[in-house]
């Protein structure tokens, strides 16, 4: 998971990441990450419209945004 987070993080993405929270609550984020750290990471949450620091071993998956280029015709 770490190594997909990086991947995000050094191509600037923003991805959506399922998530557990320390109480066992799953969610289901948006987020841009911004630093990595040890086992954890900060990013900003544009669901919460802050930045958070998040624990990677309670990240679920994590899906790349991918934004597709519309044609003109």
């Amino acid at each position: 998971m770490k190594e997909q987070l990086a991947k995000a993080m050094q191509r600037n993405q923003i991805v959506n990441m399922m998530y557990m929270s320390k109480s066992g609550e799953i969610t289901k984020r948006r987020v841009k990450l911004v630093k990595l750290t040890g086992d954890s990471f900060q990013a900003y949450c544009f669901t919460r419209r802050a930045k958070r620091t998040f624990t990677i071993n309670n990240v679920l998956a994590v899906v790349p945004i991918i934004h597709k280029e519309r044609s003109v015709v």
